[in-house]
C-alpha cells in the first residue's frame, strides 16, 4: 500500500515504524530531513517528485549477501525509467545516471535477524518533474529534463512497485546469478577507463571489470591487477562540464 504525506521528517525514518510491511511505501512531498548516501542531503523541489521509502522483509537472504537488494532496486528503476524512454546506467553502488547526470539516488538501511536479513528499507529520491537544481549540486537530471514533459508521478510509482516486486520475486526465487549479470550488464562506465579517487583525494585510472556479490568494486588497474573496494573506499570522479 501507498501511504502519500505531505510532509514529514524522513521517509526513511518513517518506515522503521513495524506498523509498515512487507512492500509498504511511504511517500511524502516534503522531508525536513531527507537523506542521501555518504551523509548528503536529498534536494528536492515540493510537489514536482519522488521522495519515498519502501518497506522489505527479505528473511530469506543472508547478510554476506545483501548487495543483491541493492541490486534488485536499482534494476527496477532502470526498468521504470525505460518505460519512459530514458535509458540509464547504475553508478556503483545504486545511483542511476542517465548519461552523465544523476536522475535518481537510493539510500538502503537494513535490520538483522542472526544471520539474516529482518527488514529493509529502501529510500528513494528520484528526479520526475523539477527543472532547475541548486548550483552546488555536480550533475544533476530529471525525467522532464530529459524528455521535455511532465509526467503523472503516482504512475511512475506504481511502475516502479511493479518493476520492484517482479525482480524480488526472482531473487526470492533464487535467481541470483540472473540478477547479478543484469547488474553487470547495466553499470555505469562499465570496462571503460575513467578516473577514480582515495578518500585521501589521490587519483587514479582504472577500469570497472564489475562487482562482487557482496558489493565491492572490481577495478583493473593499468599496471592488469584488480583491486576490490567497498563502499566508500573509492569515489568516481565525475566528467568535467
Amino acid at each position: 500500500m501507498i501511504y502519500h504525506k505531505a510532509t514529514t521528517t524522513s521517509t526513511n525514518d518513517d518506515a522503521h515504524d513495524p506498523c509498515y510491511g512487507h512492500l509498504d511505501t511511504i511517500w511524502a512531498e516534503h522531508q525536513t530531513s531527507g537523506r542521501g548516501q555518504r551523509g548528503h542531503t536529498w534536494h528536492s523541489t515540493e510537489g514536482d517528485n519522488l521522495t519515498f521509502s519502501v518497506v522489505l522483509t527479505p528473511t530469506f537472504l543472508p547478510i554476506v549477501e545483501q548487495f543483491l537488494l541493492s541490486e534488485v532496486v536499482a534494476l527496477a528503476l532502470v526498468a521504470t525509467l525505460a518505460e519512459y524512454d530514458i535509458v540509464c546506467r547504475i553508478k556503483w553502488t545504486n545511483d542511476i545516471y542517465a548519461g552523465d547526470r544523476k536522475i535518481t539516488g537510493v539510500l538502503i538501511e537494513h535490520a538483522l535477524a542472526g544471520d539474516t536479513l529482518a527488514r529493509t528499507i529502501v529510500g528513494i529520491g528520484l528526479n520526475v518533474n523539477q527543472t532547475t537544481f541548486p548550483d552546488d549540486l555536480p550533475n544533476p537530471t530529471s525525467m522532464a529534463a530529459e524528455r521535455g514533459t511532465t509526467f503523472d508521478r503516482t504512475e511512475v510509482l506504481t511502475r516502479f512497485l511493479v518493476h520492484l516486486q517482479r525482480l524480488y520475486s526472482r531473487l526470492e526465487a533464487g535467481d541470483k546469478r540472473g540478477i547479478e549479470e543484469l547488474y553487470r550488464a547495466t553499470m555505469y562506465h562499465l570496462d571503460e577507463r575513467h578516473t577514480y579517487a582515495y578518500p585521501s583525494g589521490e587519483r587514479f585510472m582504472a577500469t570497472i571489470r564489475g562487482v562482487r556479490p557482496s558489493g565491492e568494486l572490481l577495478l583493473e588497474h593499468d599496471d592488469g591487477t584488480i583491486g576490490e573496494y567497498a563502499f566508500k573506499e573509492v569515489e568516481f570522479v565525475l566528467p568535467q562540464k
